[in-house]
């Protein structure tokens, strides 16, 4: 997130917008001290959740998906655990080797 003081951002308002255009927030700080933030506006008709997911996928948190999930992954049942099959025994037995 680009800073600015209130000075630079009175000068620079028209370089500071076309930043937020790319998606990038800018915070305004008083002698240091935050005081606002500049945000892009979203597209009214998307959710919260989408907005979040296009700014994950805008700042290489997250890429989007190349191909559909299979129908079969969604509607079979999860592998069953073995019987005597501890999860956190196996993480504290990979932490005790190094790996």
């Amino acid at each position: 997130m680009k800073k600015a003081s209130i000075t630079e951002a009175k000068n620079t308002l028209s370089a500071l917008i076309d930043g937020l255009k790319g998606g990038s927030p800018v915070l305004i700080v008083d002698r240091g001290r935050p005081v606002a933030r500049l945000e892009p506006v979203t597209n009214g008709s998307r959710s919260g959740d989408d907005g979040r997911l296009t700014r994950l996928v805008r700042e290489g948190t997250v890429r989007p998906a190349r191909t559909a999930i299979p129908k079969a992954l969604l509607s079979s049942e999860p592998p069953r655990p073995k019987s005597g099959a501890s999860g956190v025994r196996v993480l504290i037995e990979d932490r005790r080797s190094g790996r």
